[in-house]
């Protein structure tokens, strides 16, 4: 039985092409990276390979330590191939462009960024599009390939900055949006305590990254953002 039967084309951008299809029968999604012409091909190689090995090790770990991710399936580094479950779902960015009350929804967001925070990981590229709703309410983060091992609380706030202009931009009619994350972010804190101290240091507690969005939010109105 051939293991990857290709489908439905979903998205080509600049890092991949992705396409739906299926794996041993099981729904998935297969993310190729795509070559960047301009750099020498042999540097290419290396550091795709680098980049998804250690993408797909990360991915492993956080969702065995319970961050709501997809599962991988299967990695082929040579290639820049990963192949990971079919979140069933729609994007976030889909979600709020309904006309409805999403503040139970948000909250829910901001409970799964913080659980990906809690781990010492920031994710890189927090927007509506890499956040998939399923059919009963549930967050899940995608497409980590900008995600790092983080600690300083710079980072955090950067990332929850980003999610900030996302929602005023793209989506400026949804009521008190970033409110709504960051209640679901500061509650994973309320019900779990403080992150342990793990060997690369101490991940900073919710308050002090929402305070540091605060600080990242006025200095970029300071320098005219």
């Amino acid at each position: 039985m051939k293991a990857w039967i290709g489908g439905e084309l979903l998205h080509v951008g600049a890092e991949a092409r992705v396409t739906a299809g299926q794996w041993y029968s099981r729904p998935a999604v297969h993310k190729q990276r795509r070559p960047r012409t301009w750099r020498h091909r042999d540097l290419d190689r290396k550091l795709t390979k680098r980049r998804m090995s250690n993408e797909a090790k990360l991915m492993i770990k956080l969702h065995r330590r319970g961050v709501p991710l997809p599962a991988v399936y299967d990695v082929d580094t040579k290639d820049g191939v990963m192949i990971i479950e079919m979140i069933e779902g729609k994007p976030l960015i889909e979600i709020l462009a309904l006309k409805q009350d999403h503040s139970k929804l948000l909250q829910g967001v901001g409970r799964a960024i913080r659980r990906l925070h809690r781990e010492a990981v920031t994710h890189g590229d927090l927007s509506t599009n890499n956040i998939m709703i399923t059919p009963d309410g549930e967050s899940i983060l995608i497409d980590l390939g900008l995600a790092n091992q983080e600690y300083e609380v710079e980072g955090f706030g950067i990332d929850l900055h980003v999610m900030h202009e996302i929602l005023r931009a793209t989506h400026p009619d949804v009521e008190n949006g970033m409110d709504n994350v960051i209640t679901g972010y500061e509650a994973l804190d309320d019900e779990l305590g403080k992150p342990d101290p793990a060997s690369g240091g101490q991940v900073p507690d919710a308050k002090t990254c929402v305070k540091r969005l605060e600080t990242i939010k006025q200095r970029v109105r300071y320098h005219g953002g």
